[in-house]
């Protein structure tokens, strides 16, 4: 997996800054092109339920999952699963879950595989295998205006962060997973400047709500999440000029023991690469800066 990982270019600042343009609540509903043809079979053992892929996502996480104005789930990774499932003849069923405890959920029998934003860590790899489909960077939303003027990573000394629990981003400010030893708490100290307080929420749109409320200073998430924010609740947020950090990879997450649902995803996934479906999803959302290339495919 590190040499997969190794050969995906990070995004650019202005790469990262295409996905401002996301509009989640305009998004259209995905259009009926060709069915596409089933490339693997899934043994039924590897599976909760027959003739179903259950996914679990943790939502609202626009624009990769969110609901839409009927309540159903959609977004970039649903449509993905929905596409997915259905190369292995298979019907998607999303199940709405909290991020801090969605590997429990998928290690504990509750869902099939996590298709959730979720970046490729070690920590995670220890418990899961992941396979690489997506990468964004990570980025601040401030309230309109800036008003508390940050400029740069030493402005967020000292200052209130709000982040989802258990994300990549509350793992870079405490220090923790791929930043053990580092992290925003110990660069501010290691400055002799006071530590930011993470403030960690058990969803996104409470992150975003503390946010609108000044019970935080900035919020801390995807690029692609921030820039929908941005985009779509532009009277009230705004990105703040920190520069994004450097794109990390998203993967599907599955338990390591089923490993003939691993091979089968990662067909499907190549499929959906290699006949154009795959980018045109990301397209539809806005997101098509952090696409992969088929050879990057490899748990």
């Amino acid at each position: 997996m590190n040499s997969a990982r190794s050969r995906l270019v990070a995004l650019s600042a202005a790469a990262l800054f295409v996905f401002g343009a996301c509009s989640a609540s305009a998004t259209p509903a995905p259009s009926s092109g060709p069915k596409a043809s089933q490339v693997a079979t899934v043994p039924d053992d590897q599976l909760l339920f027959k003739g179903k892929l259950v996914v679990c996502s943790d939502m609202p996480y626009p624009p990769q999952e969110f609901f839409d104005a009927q309540g159903n789930p959609v977004g970039a990774d649903i449509d993905m699963a929905k596409a997915i499932a259905a190369r292995l003849g298979l019907t998607a069923d999303i199940q709405n879950s909290v991020f801090d405890t969605i590997i429990a959920a998928v290690t504990g029998g509750k869902c099939d595989v996590i298709m959730s934003a979720m970046t490729i860590t070690p920590d995670r790899q220890k418990q899961l295998d992941m396979i690489p489909y997506f990468m964004a960077g990570q980025a601040f939303l401030v309230t309109k205006g800036n008003p508390k003027a940050f400029k740069t990573l030493d402005d967020l000394c000292g200052k209130n962060i709000g982040a989802e629990s258990g994300t990549t981003e509350a793992a870079y400010v405490k220090g923790t997973d791929a930043y053990a030893g580092k992290g925003l708490i110990k660069a501010c100290t290691d400055k002799g400047k006071a530590a930011p307080t993470l403030k960690e929420y058990s969803k996104d749109s409470e992150t975003v709500g503390a946010l609108q409320a000044s019970q935080i200073d900035i919020y801390f998430g995807d690029v692609p999440v921030v820039a929908n924010y941005a985009t779509e609740k532009a009277a009230q947020f705004e990105f703040a000029p920190i520069p994004a950090l450097e794109g990390q990879v998203q993967g599907i997450a599955l338990p390591k023991d089923k490993t003939g649902l691993r091979d089968a995803i990662v067909k499907a996934l190549v499929a959906s690469i290699n006949d154009g479906s795959y980018l045109a999803i990301l397209k539809q959302y806005k997101i098509d800066a952090g696409a992969i290339k088929a050879t990057d495919v490899k748990p």
